[in-house]
């Protein structure tokens, strides 16, 4: 039947594939640190104090001062050359890598783009752009290999929110935790090979450090801690390593109450002062390097290891966008397009 003539264009079929990440403030200003801040900190999934009693501290003093602090830190990572946090420039390079390698595998039929759960590209906007380029299935894909709500899940909450506002919704799948993904795994621990392999001197241990949250959220059945422990013991297991060769700590800590430990921070500390002189860390919770591990692990954490003590001290990149790492995030999208797309 032909179309009316002034029926709205429809574009051809396709499948989005949205790849998501924590976010980034477009500059390190106090102004767009201060917006990206707001956003971050008001997030219920992150601090979920009531806001009766949490935004006047958020709006009074904590968005007075710490968009200069954060500022700073930021400044000192920025990737001034591309006018972005390295956390963008990583995410486009593999978002790049995993359309070439989607679009070899299944040429026009799908689209791949990225967004940012917090900042710019936003979640809505993204979505609103594959709805309207023809995407009525869409994979959302948060690059956090543990799930934990103040990370997966709230950035499934802003893509299902998104879905909300779209006249004609497109079907929706989400990618789970991955980090029991067995090439994640090779990749993860390949990683760390490499690493050792060029060291003249052997680590007395590997400092495996994850982004910190209240142990109240692991009582009140949030698995990111276990899943971290695991994602330890599954590591160890990929290198052969016996027990002592890998210990795990939490960093970030923030505001009054007792988060999961032991503290990275105190932990390298501990160990410098035990007489462990030479470590090397890596940070699995994270898919791309950004502020928690080129600033915090490698200038307060490493200082810390120094000043007490320390002398050898080796940060382990994040995979970024590592071929074999897009080879795994391929394979975990591969598999969760299932029946969409074989």
């Amino acid at each position: 039947m032909q179309k009316p003539a002034d029926h709205p264009i429809i574009p051809p079929r396709k499948v989005g594939i949205l790849i998501a990440n924590l976010g980034t403030p477009d500059g390190y200003d106090y102004w767009p640190m201060r917006r990206y801040l707001n956003e971050f900190l008001s997030d219920r999934r992150v601090i979920d104090y009531p806001a009766w009693k949490w935004q006047p501290i958020l709006q009074g003093i904590i968005l007075t001062k710490r968009p200069r602090s954060s500022g700073a830190a930021y400044k000192s990572i920025w990737n001034h050359e591309q006018g972005e946090s390295p956390l963008m420039t990583i995410t486009k390079a593999q978002t790049a890598k995993l359309k070439s390698t989607m679009q070899d595998l299944y040429g026009d039929q799908v689209m791949v783009d990225f967004c940012m759960r917090y900042g710019n590209p936003s979640t809505k906007s993204k979505v609103a752009e594959m709805v309207k380029s023809g995407c009525d299935r869409v994979l959302f894909f948060p690059l956090y290999p543990q799930y934990a709500g103040a990370t997966m899940g709230t950035a499934n909450d802003e893509f299902f929110r998104a879905l909300m506002v779209e006249k004609s919704q497109p079907a929706a799948r989400t990618v789970a935790a991955y980090f029991e993904d067995n090439a994640y795994l090779d990749a993860l621990a390949g990683s760390v090979t490499r690493a050792y392999e060029a060291m003249e001197t052997r680590p007395d241990t590997l400092i495996v450090s994850y982004h910190g949250m209240p142990i109240r959220y692991l009582t009140e059945g949030d698995p990111y801690h276990c899943q971290c422990q695991k994602q330890s013991r599954l590591l160890q297991e990929r290198l052969g390593w016996a027990d002592g060769d890998i210990t795990t700590t939490f960093q970030s800590v923030f505001g009054p109450e007792e988060w999961l430990k032991p503290y990275t921070v105190e932990e390298v500390a501990r160990l410098a002062k035990a007489g462990k002189k030479n470590i090397a860390v890596i940070a699995p919770a994270f898919s791309a390097d950004c502020i928690e591990t080129l600033e915090e692990i490698q200038e307060e954490i490493q200082e810390a290891f120094i000043e007490a003590g320390g002398e050898s001290f080796t940060y382990i990149p994040c995979l970024n966008d590592d071929d074999a790492h897009i080879a795994a995030l391929s394979g975990i999208i591969q598999r969760n397009l299932g029946g969409w797309l074989d």
